[in-house]
């Protein structure tokens, strides 16, 4: 179980603060920023500076993914194979890569649409879709984290920031 708190090497992020966490808020918040301009822009009267920003904020969601499927990756070897853990994490992984080729493809095929026009239905829909996905995966990565202790600090390391001391009083 140590094993899965420590970092494989420092590119994954230093003993108990890895950059997976934090790498994949990047995609997170730009797909649901661009799910909200695809709604906007069903109901403003001239869209296509939402459709355009949604399609941007897409191809930056897709790049952030990348990036945090890179430390993401460090993270998973680390993970002993056989075990809960290292399912949970195959899974996790599996429906992220989904979502970010869904994205991807949806950044495409956007590019072939009139800039002036909403966000068409179809792509409305798959961003909707990808979203659920990407909530099961996130609520997947919270099991690794918060259940399985995957690259979490092990118990005394966490006990240091209860401890009371003179400096604290």
């Amino acid at each position: 179980m140590t094993q899965a708190k420590k970092p494989v090497t420092v590119l994954a992020g230093p003993y108990g603060h890895p950059l997976h966490p934090a790498l994949a808020a990047v995609p997170i918040g730009a797909w649901i920023a661009s799910f909200v301009f695809d709604v906007a822009s069903r109901v403003v009267g001239q869209p296509g500076f939402l459709t355009s920003g949604s399609r941007w904020l897409i191809a930056i969601g897709v790049l952030g993914a990348l990036a945090a499927a890179t430390v993401g990756f460090l993270d998973l070897i680390a993970i002993p194979p056989r075990t809960p853990a290292f399912r949970t994490a195959l899974v996790h992984m599996s429906v992220n890569l989904a979502v970010t080729a869904a994205y991807a493809i949806n950044f495409l095929t956007r590019g072939g649409q009139p800039a002036a026009a909403p966000v068409g239905w179809v792509a409305l829909t798959v961003s909707a879709v990808s979203l659920a996905a990407l909530s099961v995966s996130g609520y997947l990565g919270g099991k690794l984290a918060y259940r399985y202790g995957v690259r979490v600090a092990d118990e005394s390391t966490q006990a240091e920031g209860y401890r009371v001391t003179k400096e604290n009083l």
